[in-house]
């Protein structure tokens, strides 16, 4: 037996992990609850709660030790991530992280600022890099925001603006902008060529991987709150959640909880140790995810009937951002077209 062959299939958490993921949900719980969220929802960002994030250091855990990091690993990281969803946390630490580590690896993450979350890192994170402006979760609040161009033989670009672009009002409540390399103040070109790529996907990668993490807590929490609905609203002098059009879509969710989990896990695995071998996991995960956190976010505000669908409703904050985080991204459709190329390509071999 070789040394991976057993971790390839078990998944289950150790001691140190179960010990992270219970401090950052305490965390989350205790400084990001619904009312905290829904008072971010004009800016997409509670600065207060980054620096608190960032003082307990989840910025500085993701990156490699040879950036004044802590070397996290993905496991890891995606612990931190699935409790940043069930909360709904209005911070970027998906999107600064993964652009964090992209510049590490890159020998562009020489700012201590960055490493400790003072400064926010934004990533472009399109599977197909547009041509011209493009729309960037974190865009309105980032200092530096790293593109691709393809102008420059795939260049990695990094851009800063004196004027943070603007706003603009998305589904998924993020601090979303559109963004325009030619009109930045800064342009930093970092590298270029087939290797450099290579990284970018990588960072792509991560960031559905870590985005599809987000939403497995989302689902879960939202699975949470109809289940407690459904034990407390009664007709015909049962429990709601009693009837089998209550009590089965409800057990759907747990088994897409359970699903997503196990994927994300796996991939999370795959792509720290063995990121050649099973390329198409970190994206499946996110497609699997975004199409079903949508379902099941829509569920739950049914099972809560007229309530579910009015704006004070936690499970209505949770359903627009179980459809918006899947898109800040791009169609998750051409990721579900890259997973179709990698696995015909590797068939075309055997």
């Amino acid at each position: 037996m070789d040394r991976y062959e057993l971790r390839r299939l078990d998944y289950s958490l150790s001691e140190d992990h179960v010990a992270l993921q219970t401090a950052y949900r305490q965390f989350f719980k205790t400084h990001s609850d619904i009312e905290a969220v829904r008072a971010s929802e004009p800016s997409g960002f509670d600065k207060s709660l980054w620096e608190r994030l960032c003082a307990m250091g989840a910025t500085t855990m993701a990156l490699p030790e040879s950036v004044g990091g802590d070397g996290a690993t993905l496991v890891d990281l995606t612990l931190v991530a699935e409790e940043l969803g069930r909360s709904l946390a209005p911070v970027p630490w998906i999107d600064h992280v993964v652009a964090a580590r992209l510049l590490a690896r890159l020998g562009a993450c020489d700012f201590e600022e960055i490493v400790n979350g003072t400064q926010i890192v934004a990533l472009d994170a399109h599977q197909v890099a547009p041509t011209g402006p493009r729309l960037i979760p974190s865009g309105s609040i980032a200092d530096h925001i790293v593109v691709r161009d393809g102008n420059e033989n795939g260049a990695v670009v990094l851009l800063g603006f004196s004027t943070r672009p603007a706003r603009v009002d998305n589904i998924g409540k993020l601090p979303m902008a559109w963004v325009d390399p030619a009109a930045a103040d800064t342009r930093a070109v970092l590298a270029a060529g087939a290797d450099v790529s290579a990284e970018y996907q990588r960072a792509l990668d991560e960031w559905r991987l870590l985005t599809a993490a987000a939403l497995v807590g989302l689902v879960e929490e939202t699975m949470t709150i109809a289940a407690e609905f459904a034990k407390t609203r009664y007709t015909l002098g049962v429990p709601i959640g009693t009837l089998q059009g209550i009590s089965h879509p409800l057990a759907n969710i747990a088994i897409t909880v359970q699903s997503g989990r196990g994927l994300v896990r796996r991939a999370a695995w795959f792509l720290d140790n063995e990121p050649d071998e099973r390329p198409e996991l970190a994206p499946s995960a996110f497609v699997f995810m975004a199409e079903e956190a949508a379902k099941a976010a829509t569920m739950a505000v049914h099972v809560q009937g007229g309530l579910g669908v009015s704006a004070e409703a936690a499970a209505t904050a949770y359903l627009v951002r179980a459809r918006g985080w899947a898109l800040a991204g791009g169609d998750p459709g051409t990721t579900a077209v890259r997973i179709a190329q990698i696995v015909a390509a590797r068939e075309s071999k055997v």
